[in-house]
């Protein structure tokens, strides 16, 4: 009998691993942990970071700041725009696991991940905007040009809400990204499958490694060293409880992070222009008009 003539074929398991400066390692610690569906039925192992985990990733992320950071805004909305070309051409597999891991209907799951998709290329058309309402000409007495221009914040810790494991992730690491910064996530502890699964687009993708970094595991576990982190520049806490956020608050003074609290969120609504200008700074310059 040929193999294709079976009815019963051997199940093919995904191993999902951490994505860390362009590859793909598993955690140095070897760990994993169990991904079940709402019903409590088993998903996959996903891979449970550690604090050497998180520490590695800023490294990473520290490392590709420089070149990211300096790539043309233009560059950077194509490099985005890619990635939505190819989140399209899987967007199947991201139907299946975002309906798996929140509990959601077919409909329901296809509506988070167009939404997802739709979000990632809106993001992709402001990198060559958002200087325009956040930089100014400002007026001055005397005979000088003052201009304000927005800056990348440096590398920043983004901590993926919980309740939407990838319309809520794509809604923290697209702003973050597309203006400059370069980013560590922790994915939706219960649900990181379409966050590890993203991290496969990214690395195919025209994204320069380093620039978008994934982990999965324990929210507080990696949260806590990323935000006591001297390297670390800023904080997103949408991922983090009432307890955590506080938490995370106090260690993040100790380097002045920029720090954007959690709060209520429809992450299906018009995601504004608020997160785009989180993680910028502002340089302004005086210069001589000449007579």
């Amino acid at each position: 009998m040929k193999q294709s003539d079976r009815n019963d074929r051997l199940s093919v398991l995904k191993t999902y691993k951490l994505f860390v400066g362009g590859k793909f390692p598993r955690s140095e610690s070897g760990r994993v942990y169990e991904v079940t569906d709402t019903k409590g039925q088993w998903l996959a192992n996903a891979p449970l970071a550690s604090r050497k985990d998180a520490r590695d990733a800023v490294v990473a992320a520290r490392k590709a700041f420089g070149g990211w950071s300096g790539a043309t805004a233009y560059n950077r909305g194509q490099i985005l725009y890619r990635v939505a070309e190819m989140l399209e051409g899987r967007r199947d597999q991201f139907i299946r696991e975002v309906a798996e891991g929140e509990g959601l209907s077919r409909a329901g799951a296809t509506a988070a991940v167009d939404a997802a998709i739709d979000r990632w290329v809106w993001y992709a058309g402001w990198s060559d905007k958002i200087a325009q309402i956040a930089g100014s000409a400002n007026p001055v007495a005397g005979p000088y040009f003052n201009l304000s221009s927005p800056e990348p914040t440096g590398v920043v810790a983004l901590l993926a809400p919980q309740e939407s494991s990838f319309l809520g992730l794509v809604s923290v690491i697209a702003p973050a990204i597309v203006t400059g910064n370069t980013a560590v996530v922790v994915a939706a502890e219960g649900a990181p499958l379409p966050a590890l699964s993203l991290a496969e687009v990214l690395a195919t993708s025209d994204l320069p490694g380093g620039v978008v970094n994934l982990l999965s595991g324990r929210t507080a576990e990696i949260a806590v060293p990323l935000a006591a982190h001297q390297d670390v520049n800023a904080i997103d806490l949408a991922g983090a409880d009432a307890e955590l956020a506080v938490e995370l608050e106090k260690a993040a003074a100790e380097n002045l992070k920029r720090v954007l609290r959690p709060q209520p969120v429809d992450w299906a609504a018009d995601p504004g222009t608020g997160r785009l200008l989180a993680f910028l700074e502002t340089k302004t310059v005086w210069h001589p008009m000449g007579v």
